[in-house]
């Protein structure tokens, strides 16, 4: 059974993939595949364990990124596509551009984490202790203000939540804690932008440059005053840098440039 994907605009045009964030869905792509869908494809899995696909079970990150890879080869025109991650839709995103290059016209990776966590054991048994709760409202609400998710769309947030898989969500608890980029992103010919809030984790922002780094067509930007779910946070500018890099356009001159770039 393959992965569900929500697919809008002309069937010719450029087409985005947009690949969401854990314990949520393609749901959080709304503004953006609302600003985008009038002359590109937008392609919006909802991955394994999430959304409309909560009856898959979750595998791998490596496993999701050869899932969405297929759905590429079939769906986009010319089976290459652009591909816009957030959160665990970043770890995909990052394992597409080192190992399925071939269907990626190039990457934005935001909220990343490829550097070791400190005290990695406590953070699983927080994963653990979570999981079992995490669908009940006081958490939820507790979840959206800590990722700054707007009041109008807050119901919206907890909907895609409640949809999520529990395994999925401790197995990608689990497994984010421990990331690394397939050795594959050395030989990489994908244009990959990696990108982070500037309210984010120390960990996060510092793995803009080993991201930028790993990959030969590498570059990394920070988003100013906002934190990791800025595409909720910041639309406008969000859906100005999915627009930028795919029509080959410089970048929205508030992303501010990290390390050599």
């Amino acid at each position: 059974m393959a992965i569900f994907v929500q697919e809008t605009g002309p069937a010719d045009a450029p087409a985005v993939v947009l690949l969401h964030g854990v314990g949520t869905s393609g749901w959080m792509w709304t503004k953006q595949v609302s600003a985008l869908a009038g002359d590109l494809r937008v392609l919006v899995p909802d991955l394994p364990g999430h959304g409309r696909s909560n009856t898959l079970p979750w595998i791998s990150i490596a496993d999701t990124a050869r899932q969405v890879a297929d759905e590429i080869a079939i769906r986009a025109p010319g089976g290459k596509a652009h591909v816009v991650g957030l959160s665990l839709g970043g770890y995909v995103a990052a394992c597409l551009a080192a190992t399925y290059p071939e269907v990626v016209r190039g990457t934005i990776v935001s909220g990343v984490n490829v550097l070791p966590f400190p005290n990695p054991g406590r953070l699983r048994l927080m994963g653990t202790l979570v999981a079992p709760v995490m669908k009940w409202g006081p958490v939820l609400r507790a979840n959206a203000r800590a990722l700054n998710v707007p009041a109008a769309d807050l119901d919206g947030y907890q909907s895609a939540a409640r949809a999520t898989n529990r395994q999925a969500f401790r197995r990608v608890s689990d497994e984010a804690l421990s990331f690394r980029l397939p050795d594959e992103a050395g030989q990489s010919p994908c244009p990959v932008l990696a990108v982070a809030g500037e309210n984010e984790h120390d960990l996060t922002k510092r793995s803009l440059t080993a991201i930028a780094a790993a990959f030969p067509h590498g570059r990394a930007r920070l988003a100013p005053g906002v934190g990791h779910a800025w595409n909720g946070e910041r639309p406008e500018l969000f859906t100005a840098m999915i627009r930028a890099v795919v029509e080959g356009g410089g970048l929205p001159e508030e992303l501010r440039p990290v390390g050599t770039d």
